[in-house]
């Protein structure tokens, strides 16, 4: 037997991915010597600060069927497994930054597929009438990001710093 999930559980999950992106950006433009790169680091990790308020903002429309909790949990223990299991899945595999802007790309371009992944995986498992149309609204939103880095680090292989 599976293990259903609904949207709030799926965009909470989300949530906490951006919140953690958003510390990799931070942590990644620290560790840049090029002005350039750092801003846009900052950037970077600005735009996930904003995916995290777009997903809350998209949480807060969620219908109530779609928030139904499918599991009995008195002591609000789903909400830790569900970080748990997003840092787990998505985060887990990512290196610390180094300084090399390339490969700091690289990695969080592999970190963007890696979501996409997760959430078409965990769309699976959420029920249609439990909200499984707005997980697409998070998919479309890391597929916009995932083509902007791509856009930086071609970019930044032609040795273009804007």
């Amino acid at each position: 037997m599976g293990t259903d999930f609904n949207a709030n559980e799926i965009f909470e999950m989300a949530r906490q991915i951006e919140i953690t992106g958003a510390a990799f950006y931070r942590e990644a433009a620290e560790s840049v010597d090029n002005e350039d790169h750092k801003n846009f680091l900052i950037e970077l990790a600005e735009m996930e600060d904003d995916h995290e308020k777009t997903f809350q903002e998209m949480q807060k429309e969620l219908t109530d069927g779609e928030q139904t909790l499918l599991v009995f949990d008195p002591e609000d223990e789903n909400a830790l497994y569900l970080k748990a299991l997003a840092d787990n899945r998505v985060f887990s595999k990512k290196k610390k930054p180094g300084k090399d802007m390339t490969e700091i790309l690289k990695s969080a371009i592999q970190t963007e597929k890696d979501s996409i992944v997760f959430y078409l995986g965990m769309k699976e498992m959420v029920p249609e009438k439990y909200g499984k149309p707005r997980i697409n609204d998070i998919i479309k939103e890391e597929m916009s990001h995932l083509k902007l880095l791509s856009g930086k680090l071609k970019a930044v292989d032609k040795g273009d710093l804007t």
